[in-house]
């Protein structure tokens, strides 16, 4: 395949089988078959890019604690410097990174390895994307007409690498998500939601910014629970035990893909796009599988998230691509935009999320979820890059379905940041 007139190798995908008891050791030979060291340069920054798809935990739906601790572990163990490794996480207007890292467990791993937390909005100087990339903008497949002057992305993010920490999960917007939509969260700013339209040629746009600006690219995919139905967030999770790395993120979304029982050419439109842009590989023949090969042959059948869409899901459909297009879709861009923000937190976390914990009940159960559930107790030292992951994974699952009083408190007030840090609001006041 080609990219700017360079000839690049077969990609290669690694797919591993894991349980607790060895899933550290896991995430080391992970990234190592995927030769991550040979992309991942030692004297530069690197972004763990942390996925925070709902503030609240929810199987499948984030960035899980022993997929971040593994990636950590294993860029110790060979000789990355942790002073030039940090979190790294964006806002949206619906999503509290500050209360997702702390729901799911992430900013217990940041801290217990001492790593620099990046929040982007907070302090970090952005930059016109024209101005860092020059005449690739002119390549552009459609950010050019939806941000006509152009639009912001962190200066930080110039020259550093970046490694994608996604889950395996379907999309109510892409069919599936990944490595690719991993940077949705990462490179645009709170207007990210004007793309939705055209979200797959936003997708594309995405990386090859990307591949422009930073010195290396890599990703890390859990799918240690994978997750089915109308994701990111309503979804039915399953306990899948793989784990996925690769240099090539068209690619390792394709893998994904397939796993779930999709064509990834036929059925991923950002896939497809990507693939014929001679920025990765999309077809799942023309990939190196290495590891557990055999675990890419367990077709899992999912039905997708088209099949059984929750209310906010069809709204967002009719309004981005259906007969409200016309006439709801302009308020997004308008100080009206706020709406849909109070919608979003007052369905999924005040109405859905208390509602339907009768979903994930059982999974909860499994080892992953004890894990979780007992993951401040059971954290191995630091300093420990030998132990293979958890023996003992603890008695106790988490019982989310007690707390739902509490996450409907935390739903409302969630709800008055998002009325507050709206960026339609904070653009006016600036004006004024």
């Amino acid at each position: 395949m080609r990219y700017e007139g360079v000839i690049m190798n077969k990609s290669k995908v690694a797919i591993l089988e894991t349980c607790p008891a060895t899933v550290l050791q896991d995430y080391h030979r992970l990234m190592n078959l995927a030769d991550y060291q040979d992309v991942i340069q030692k004297d530069k920054d690197t972004a763990l890019k942390i996925n925070i798809s709902w503030h609240f935990f929810y199987p499948a739906s984030s960035t899980t604690p022993w997929q971040l601790d593994g990636v950590i572990r294993a860029m110790k163990k060979d000789g990355y410097n942790p002073d030039l490794i940090h979190g790294c996480h964006n806002r949206t207007v619906v999503i509290d990174s500050h209360l997702g890292e702390r729901e799911n467990k992430q900013i217990d791993v940041i801290n217990a390895h001492k790593l620099r937390n990046i929040h982007l909005y907070e302090g970090e100087e952005w930059i016109n994307v024209k101005d860092a990339v020059g005449d690739l903008a002119k390549e552009f497949l459609c950010l050019n007409d939806v941000y006509p002057k152009g639009f912001m992305i962190p200066r930080r993010f110039i020259g550093e690498n970046i490694i994608h920490l996604p889950t395996v999960k379907t999309h109510v917007f892409t069919t599936t998500t990944g490595a690719m939509k991993n940077a949705f969260g990462g490179l645009l700013n709170e207007k990210r939601h004007w793309t939705h339209p055209v979200i797959h040629e936003t997708l594309v746009d995405l990386l090859m910014i990307q591949k422009k600006i930073h010195s290396g690219i890599f990703a890390v995919m859990d799918g240690t629970f994978a997750g089915d139905g109308p994701g990111p967030r309503c979804m039915t999770p399953y306990v899948k035990n793989v784990i996925l790395a690769s240099s090539d993120q068209v690619a390792i979304d394709a893998v994904a893909a397939k796993l779930m029982g999709f064509d990834p050419m036929g059925d991923i439109r950002f896939i497809r796009l990507a693939h014929e842009k001679g920025l990765g590989c999309g077809n799942p023949a023309d990939i190196q599988i290495v590891g557990d090969e055999d675990a890419l042959n367990k077709s899992w059948n999912f039905t997708g998230p088209f099949k059984k869409m929750t209310f906010a899901s069809r709204m967002q459909h009719l309004i981005y691509w259906g007969p409200l297009k016309g006439p709801v879709e302009w308020t997004l861009k308008t100080v009206l935009a706020p709406w849909s923000y109070m919608a979003s937190v007052l369905y999924h976390d005040t109405f859905w999320y208390p509602t339907h914990q009768h979903i994930i009940h059982n999974i909860l159960k499994s080892d992953w979820g004890k894990l979780f559930h007992n993951w401040q107790e059971l954290a191995v030292k630091p300093d420990d890059l030998d132990t293979p992951g958890w023996q003992y994974v603890g008695l106790n699952p988490p019982e989310l379905r007690l707390q739902g009083l509490k996450f409907f408190f935390k739903s409302l007030k969630i709800l008055l940041t998002c009325i507050k840090e709206a960026p339609e609001f904070s653009c006016h006041r600036s004006h004024r």
